[in-house]
């Protein structure tokens, strides 16, 4: 599906409709993606008409109420925003009216909650915690306001409604209010960012994309699957292209949040070159973007580029330090410096601006596990799941910090959690599976946590090989053993390394086949005589072992190895001549 005249037509119109109901964050993504049209496309300008000449009326009618709410919404004043507006009767007003009652209720909430605190947010010891203070601020006013949307059938009053239903944990009747706000209505990207969080998996989204009223092929369909699949962190190669087809000359050739997207979906595939390239590219035409830059600064931090992550800090402070992006950013500066107190401290500064911010939660989490202070550990990835349970770093470092504790059986149920969401992570399977070794009792689980493991590995990973080589030593299942060891010998061997980094692997296995009934006495002689020959540890062992392979050999009545095959013996140990 190409953009075209209509598509341009509704994006205008979404981004005044949005703008006048104060939802400036889809007012600012229809923004981006109209102006990433080609100029040649959207020239032409489009009638502001109204297609409900009731809806047309009111509208009229409530329009000074309407001029006065925004302004006192743009100044904070949602209470008196919404009382100004209690007279009218349009659905324009109805729908300002309602979601600056909520706005209001929310701030209450939020001060209510703060009135409960020791002192400022501080986590690092259990004692500044009121221990009657929730984990999040409680909006008593929802179900209120929920009840005056009973019988709402307008577009944006239903996503309203399914705004309300969601936070008083009603999900699947959010769906349906969504999905028939959707309908009416497709351009607002908050019902749509709404629907995402309600997707618990990729298999969910999946049967939810067919309920869709749009074609398949709509780039609103698209720009929806790919940014859920990214908050799932599960993108595939599929997504990739679906990007590349949105940033094609017919469709949004010029869009930086399309080529964040597919930064994001290169991140999430372990690809970092290519995201940092795209993130630099978004960088080179929008400076002054902080969107998904706590991304970037995440990919620079992996790479250990500590020169780009600075300039890229200071230039972002320098813009907007009370982004919780921009914290975010300057924190993995400092974390990547090993300076754990200043980076917890603008992580915490993140959260400060915005306690639904996830990634400050999980990082600062991180840094209290580098620091060994598993306790505060603990109670930041707890507020990390408050905000999103689909975070399967979170579960994973509550998993990291009660083994600090030597608390394994709550280590193991947290890396469930994580495997769960994220059943091909090889880090996540590692973990459980070392867990499993350190109880000490359970090695059956840890072989399959490690075999797990494997399946979402590099084909050349030799560490996990070498893993299930001594946990099946240990079980005496020593074919299997010997198995995983011949593994480690053939993948350093094609890689080039050098003996040493293998020559234990070459022992067991010539050592399995000579004395264990693995019977290849040949492949044990090859092994054998490659370590004998380098500068391995193992040199004067494997000396030994040949000697003993070649008596072995005689005893057998097979040929040695340094002889050509002239005689064989018989049943009765009688020389047989072999002719030719």
């Amino acid at each position: 599906m190409e953009v075209d005249a209509h598509v341009v037509s509704a994006l205008r119109r979404a981004v005044r409709d949005c703008t006048d109901r104060g939802l400036y964050f889809a007012s600012k993504w229809a923004s981006e993606l109209l102006l990433a049209i080609p100029t040649s496309k959207r020239s032409s300008q489009d009638s502001a008409g109204h297609s409900n000449l009731r809806e047309s009326y009111l509208e009229d009618q409530d329009s000074d109420a309407l001029l006065a709410a925004r302004a006192f919404a743009d100044a904070k004043e949602f209470s008196r925003a919404a009382l100004v507006l209690k007279e009218c009767k349009g659905a324009k007003a109805q729908f300002v009216r309602v979601y600056n009652e909520f706005l209001a209720a929310e701030k209450k909430a939020l001060r209510d909650w703060h009135n409960l605190d020791f002192r400022p947010i501080e986590i690092t010891n259990e004692t500044d915690k009121n221990p009657h203070q929730p984990a999040t601020p409680i909006n008593h006013s929802l179900l209120e306001i929920l009840s005056s949307l009973q019988n709402a059938t307008d577009p944006w009053l239903l996503f309203m409604k399914a705004l309300l239903l969601k936070r008083t944990s009603r999900r699947d009747e959010a769906i349906e209010a969504l999905m028939l706000s959707i309908s009416a209505y497709p351009w607002n990207w908050s019902a749509w960012r709404l629907l995402g969080s309600c997707v618990g998996d990729s298999d969910e989204l999946a049967s939810l994309l067919t309920l869709i009223s749009l074609p398949p092929t709509h780039p609103l369909v698209h720009c929806f699957q790919i940014k859920t699949l990214n908050d799932l962190q599960q993108p595939q190669e599929n997504e990739l292209a679906l990007c590349d087809n949105l940033l094609g000359p017919d469709m949004f050739p010029h869009s930086t949040w399309i080529m964040s997207l597919r930064a994001c979906v290169l991140y999430h595939l372990h690809d970092f070159s290519k995201a940092e390239a795209q993130f630099d590219q978004i960088v080179a035409l929008d400076p002054y973007r902080m969107d998904d830059i706590d991304i970037f600064s995440d990919i620079l931090y992996v790479a250990e580029n500590r020169t780009k992550l600075s300039k890229l800090a200071h230039h972002f402070l320098a813009i907007d330090k009370d982004r919780p992006e921009v914290c975010c950013l300057v924190g993995n500066h400092y974390s990547l410096r090993a300076d754990q107190e200043k980076a917890i401290a603008y992580f915490r500064r993140a959260t400060e601006l915005d306690m639904s911010y996830l990634p400050a939660w999980t990082l600062m989490g991180h840094e209290y596990v580098e620091m060994k202070n598993s306790h505060a550990a603990i109670e930041a990835y707890r507020r990390a799941i408050d905000v999103n349970r689909k975070d399967y770093r979170a579960w994973y470092g509550l998993g990291q910090a009660y083994e600090l504790l030597n608390m394994h059986q709550y280590s193991l149920h947290y890396y469930q959690r994580a495997t769960a969401l994220r059943p091909y992570d090889v880090r996540v399977w590692q973990a459980q599976g070392m867990c499993y070794e350190e109880m000490g009792s359970r090695p059956r689980e840890a072989i399959e946590c490690y075999k797990r493991a494997l399946i979402g590995a590099d084909p050349r990973e030799t560490p996990i090989n070498l893993k299930l080589a001594k946990l099946h030593d240990d079980v005496e299942e020593y074919a299997e053993a010997a198995s995983y060891h011949q593994r480690v010998v053939e993948v350093s061997r094609a890689e080039g390394k050098q003996v040493h980094v293998y020559s234990r692997s070459c022992i067991y296995v010539a050592q399995f086949h000579m004395e264990k009934g693995g019977k290849d006495l040949t492949l044990a002689k090859e092994y054998l005589e490659r370590v004998a020959t380098s500068n391995a540890e193992e040199v004067t062992q494997a000396a030994e072992l040949l000697k003993r392979l070649k008596s072995i050999s005689e005893g057998r009545g097979i040929p040695s190895p340094r002889e050509p095959p002239t005689q064989a013996r018989s049943e009765g140990n009688e020389p047989i001549v072999v002719e030719g």
